[in-house]
């Protein structure tokens, strides 16, 4: 098939985020697809330069970061960028390459429908936030519905436990698609520290129905006492965001780290996590109150590169097994009792990582079934 991804590269040029969408084209392409990149400025100031760490209209810094990126993946020549404030195609790709795509996937839904869409018969939204995403329909609006034709969601355990706020729209459960010899593996380290990349806060809190949806701020307040009950471990943030209280944190015993560093590149970041005993992390509360079973596209590729997790339960245990390799925890207790089972047998939860991450994240049958459900 002929296949349009939309995402977030150009304007969003950070190591972890590059590569939620980088997968998608790669695994698509090593399918056997004819498949390319696209990406929409939209009318705002959306691009965001490192460097300056500051938003704006240029996207300069975001096309060098792309162009290395699919340079390296051996796709150099399958994206492109339409600039919305020089009404400029910018990029490798042809535009008149669009007027015959057979599927669109529209990946976190951050590209405004144009009438170039209109041409293509499958357009599917992929919903990488659940719960939010309902939430910002319901009391926004969202005209962007109606130019899809599929409605996917990371929501797992959408319509089989997930409470999420009812939107009307048709959402059936997918998940991210890793290509996993992408992610290769080094030696692991017994004696590297636990680590995550973070957002402390992305975005207001919600409310809806009486049910508050919170950021990551708000779900770990009680796991700021980890370092202290888990002295003989190591654990660093990469945090972002304004509000993170840093100093707060290092009081804590938490390492805290620059993460526009750590994310300079698709390549530092797998770095960082190949540097890493494993993940410990926490979820979006919202995430967590409405069961939605939403697992990161980042923990996922710590799995893929032979490196346990140790991740809040957002009701994915429905449908992916906890244990080897993976724990996830509801509680304090919990989360230092996955540390210490994950420390006592390092290298056996390494080993089980990379399987668990093979076993349910694998690009081909990860997007074998979305395409399937799309068309």
């Amino acid at each position: 098939m002929r296949i349009a991804v939309c995402g977030y590269i150009v304007r969003g040029p950070l190591g972890g985020l590059a590569w939620h969408h980088l997968q998608y084209v790669l695994g698509l392409h090593r399918m056997g697809h004819d498949v390319a990149f696209v990406e929409d400025s939209d009318t705002y100031e959306s691009c965001y330069d490192p460097s300056a760490d500051a938003m704006g209209t240029d996207p300069a810094y975001g096309l060098r970061f792309a162009a290395a990126a699919f340079e390296r993946l051996g796709l150099g020549r399958r994206w492109a960028y339409y600039d919305e404030h020089t009404s400029r195609w910018m990029g490798p790709l042809p535009p008149r390459w669009l007027e015959s795509c057979e599927l669109l996937l529209d990946v976190s839904g951050v590209n405004p429908p144009r009438p170039w869409w209109e041409g293509i018969p499958a357009r599917a939204l992929i919903d990488t936030d659940p719960a939010f995403t309902q939430l910002r329909r319901l009391d926004e609006g969202d005209a962007a519905a109606g130019a899809h034709t599929a409605f996917f969601t990371f929501a797992a355990n959408a319509g089989d436990g997930a409470e999420l706020p009812d939107d009307g729209l048709p959402w059936r459960p997918t998940r991210q698609p890793v290509v996993i010899d992408a992610w290769p593996q080094g030696e692991a380290r017994s004696a590297a520290p636990w680590t995550t990349v973070m957002q402390w806060d992305s975005y207001a809190e919600r409310e809806h129905a009486g049910v508050r949806y919170g950021m990551k701020s708000r779900s770990f307040e009680d796991y700021l006492g980890l370092p202290e009950c888990v002295q003989e471990e190591r654990f660093a943030l990469a945090v972002g965001s304004a509000t993170a209280p840093r100093d707060r944190l290092r009081e804590h015993g938490w390492i805290v780290l620059d993460p526009l560093e750590v994310t300079r590149t698709p390549w530092t970041f797998q770095a960082f996590v190949r540097a890493s005993k494993g993940e410990f992390s926490v979820a979006k509360h919202g995430y967590v109150v409405s069961r939605s079973g939403w697992f990161s596209e980042r923990t996922a590729g710590y799995l893929a590169s032979g490196r346990p997790a140790v991740v809040q339960d957002t009701g994915f245990t429905r449908w992916l097994p906890s244990g080897r390799g993976l724990i996830a925890f509801t509680d304090l207790d919990g989360a230092a009792a996955g540390i210490e089972a994950v420390s006592a047998d390092h290298r056996g939860h390494c080993e089980a990582a990379r399987e668990l991450a093979a076993a349910h994240f694998d690009h081909a049958a990860v997007l074998g079934e979305l395409l399937a459900a799309a068309t």
